[in-house]
């Protein structure tokens, strides 16, 4: 992942971070979606979903008679 900088004349500087599309999708993640950071330690920030969807529950199988 890459983080960048926007810089604009009246505003002050924001950082984004992009999430590879492999990574979003074994996530869910949506666009537009609301996360926020947990800064850990100065090596290590945690993703915290605010409204996460439910895990998807693998298919139930039935035994064999």
């Amino acid at each position: 992942m890459k983080v960048q900088a926007i810089r604009s004349r009246k505003q002050s500087p924001r950082f984004y971070v992009n999430i590879p599309l492999p990574l979003a999708a074994a996530l869910e993640l949506e666009a537009g979606e609301m996360v926020r950071w947990q800064l850990l330690t100065r090596q290590e920030l945690r993703l915290w979903r605010i409204m996460a969807p439910p895990a998807a529950r693998p298919a139930r199988r039935h035994p064999r008679k």
